[in-house]
């Protein structure tokens, strides 16, 4: 990228309101983990309080105390391991609803109630243990979060007009500021180099697990290392509009936006809380006219409204789906929400853009082709010396490559231009013409049998030929192409083997050029539509999700009414790219189709997990609930077995924390 690829519709204006400053997004989240340490801190201190009443009343049981102390001992359980259930419960009661809490702590009761206040003090033991613990699990997303933060570095050295360097507060920094950045520092902020060839890591940002050669004209992001250069950086992003800070902001607000199963898990736990409340009060009811003892009624119902309480089941899909959006996020992947996390795991259509996401997206020299005495370099120099006159990007590509092969240019004199044709110039004496197919025919170059199949061989491949000729003569064809991503047919393969049933090309370059692309990734004919407008996609997208759920993937720059149409938009390599966060529903910021792959993995195994989950926890709490209700379910086995799954399910969706590739 060259600095004119750089955006000049960047909004000069600071935001600086306390709600979109990443400042106050920094500010808010850290106050968040304190407050949550805190709560964890003063739950893990009751939790052994509770532990520690418990233990002491069943050792004076067991060794013939007086009952006062045991039932202090006991006392200091409850107290201890009730109290916050019972103020969360009538903080919910005050909102005219009925939680969890509730009924752990009605259950506690009704179990002193009959006589078992040991096993009333297990309950609220684990149920606090159970609370501590999973408050730290789900806050592992947020600590994500957090060291996304950490990345950043607060302060910059901004480079004044003397030359020397001040030391500012990244939030100061405005556009068009030069800051240095030295060798193994990581960059303050979103912008361009300015001077300086060296390596980044971006690992960080974009999951690049090898560091990236950069020179002037290549966009930096905040957050990233670097290697082994002293770099010079214009600002081009302020802090709050950087990548960093729109990493944190989505991932935050992809913590608060509820998936479709989150959602039914809230619902559930919610309406079914009452159906456990009143269906144990009518179980009681139905034991007590059986003639059941009363005692053993009460704990029979007592027992109920343990077993039959929903931690496991609200609790099972939010530990799925946070851990996977915060694998995600340290892997270079932004999620929007659940929902889109969902959705991306099940789609079994998978369409993409061509230029710049399944090729470079810029156009390199594949081959120099000789056809007459003439050597390879001598052919390069003619074509340098004459495309050093055309801004053409094909003219630029040559340039580049002539460079890199160590070829200069030489002394032109003569230089005319011909229309959507090419260029003649006279060099040594010798007039020479490089362009098209009408160059050669307009300066009567006939072509030879060989030039011909030289010719038509490279534009069958979908490249675009330059000649070069002179005195009648072709001397040499080179061929210029977007080439394809060197994980593009792994990335494909990959797919398929995850499920993925049909893929789709679509781009409006020619049929030629488009067919050439779909060979290389195996794909047959009708899987690749050309000359296509971006109205066109989106119409073929339409016509896709009436065959599946279909998910695209592009640049999310030209590409953003596709994006918004498929089922999963996809935008891909979108590191500073605004138009991308917007329109995608999942951001890949590296260019690096792999990640493609393992989001989809990610996103598949993180939907087994939520099944898993439901699976385990409804089927658990139905047998439970069976034995409890026909046979004698003893409450402490109850309580195992009811906080022990609700364990269980936290644990097996943390799992996807720990999912790299």
């Amino acid at each position: 990228m060259n600095s004119k690829d750089i955006p000049q519709d960047v909004d000069n204006t600071p935001k600086t309101t306390l709600e979109n400053s990443p400042k106050s997004i920094a500010e808010r989240i850290y106050e968040e983990i304190d407050e949550e340490r805190k709560e964890v801190k003063r739950d893990a201190v009751l939790t052994v309080v509770t532990f520690l009443g418990l233990i002491s009343g069943v050792i004076f049981e067991f060794t013939d105390t007086p009952v006062l102390y045991q039932n202090i001992a006991f006392a200091i359980a409850y107290l201890a391991g009730g109290i916050p259930a019972a103020i969360g419960a009538f903080e919910e009661l005050l909102k005219k609803k009925l939680d969890i809490d509730l009924l752990m702590v009605l259950a506690a009761l009704a179990a002193a109630g009959v006589g078992e206040v040991r096993d009333g003090a297990i309950l609220l033991f684990l149920f606090s243990l159970a609370g501590t613990l999973e408050g730290y699990a789900m806050g592992s997303t947020k600590r994500a979060v957090a060291s996304l933060m950490k990345l950043r570095p607060d302060e910059a050295n901004v480079l004044n007009a003397d030359g020397t360097t001040t030391r500012v507060q990244v939030e100061q920094l405005t556009l068009g500021q030069k800051v240095i950045v030295r060798p193994g520092e990581r960059l303050p902020i979103d912008g361009v180099i300015e001077v300086g060839e060296g390596a980044i890591d971006q690992s960080s940002v974009t999951g690049e697990s090898v560091p990236v050669d950069k020179m002037p004209g290549d966009l930096v992001f905040a957050g990233t290392v670097n290697q082994n250069v002293v770099l010079t950086v214009r600002v081009t992003k302020t802090a709050e509009q950087s990548t960093i800070a729109r990493m944190i902001k989505l991932v935050t607000e992809a913590r608060e936006a509820r998936s479709p199963s989150e959602q039914f898990s809230d619902w559930f736990g919610e309406k079914y809380t009452y159906v456990v409340l009143f269906g144990s009060i009518a179980a009681l009811g139905i034991f007590l006219l059986t003639d059941m003892p009363t005692d053993m009624a009460l704990y029979k119902a007592a027992t109920l409204l343990v077993v039959a309480s929903p931690c496991a089941i609200v609790i099972s899909v939010p530990a799925a789906v946070l851990s996977a959006i915060a694998a995600a996020a340290r892997g270079g992947v932004l999620f929007k929400g659940g929902a889109a996390l969902e959705q991306f795991g099940s789609v079994d259509i998978v369409a993409f853009d061509k230029t710049g996401t399944l090729t470079h997206g810029n156009m390199t020299v594949t081959n120099v082709v000789t056809l007459s005495s003439v050597s390879e370099s001598r052919v390069l120099e003619i074509a340098a010396t004459l495309e050093a006159y055309s801004e053409h990007p094909i003219a630029a590509s040559i340039r580049t490559y002539a460079t890199e092969k160590g070829v200069k240019s030489l002394e032109a004199t003569g230089v005319a231009s011909v229309t959507g044709k090419g260029i003649v110039a006279t060099i040594d004496g010798v007039e020479y013409f490089v362009g098209n197919r009408k160059l050669l025919s307009d300066k009567q170059v006939q072509l030879l049998a060989d030039d011909e199949n030289a010719l038509s061989a490279l534009e069958d491949e979908g490249k675009t030929s330059v000649v070069v000729a002179t005195k009648g003569e072709l001397i040499g064809i080179i061929a210029v192409a977007d080439t394809l991503r060197e994980s593009a047919l792994d990335m494909l393969g990959t797919l398929r083997k995850q499920g993925v049933k049909r893929f789709v090309v679509l781009t409006g370059d020619s049929e030629r050029v488009a067919h050439s692309i779909g060979l290389k990734l195996g794909l047959s004919l009708d899987e690749v539509e050309h000359d296509l407008l971006p109205e066109d996609k989106v119409n073929f997208i339409q016509a896709l999700r009436k065959h599946g759920t279909v998910a695209f993937i592009g640049d999310g720059v030209n590409d953003a009414a596709a994006l918004a149409t498929a089922d999963v938009g996809v935008a891909m390599g979108v590191g500073g790219s605004d138009v991308a966060l917007e329109a995608a529903d999942v951001a890949l910021l590296s260019d690096d189709l792999n990640r493609l792959a393992y989001t989809h993995k990610l996103s598949k195994r993180a939907n087994a997990i939520i099944r898993q989950n439901l699976v385990f926890a409804v089927g658990i709490m139905g047998i439970m609930v069976v034995t409890t209700v026909f046979w004698n379910l003893p409450l402490p086995l109850g309580v195992i077995g009811h906080e022990g799954g609700t364990l269980l399910v936290v644990a097996n969706g943390l799992r996807l924390l720990f999912m790299t590739s």
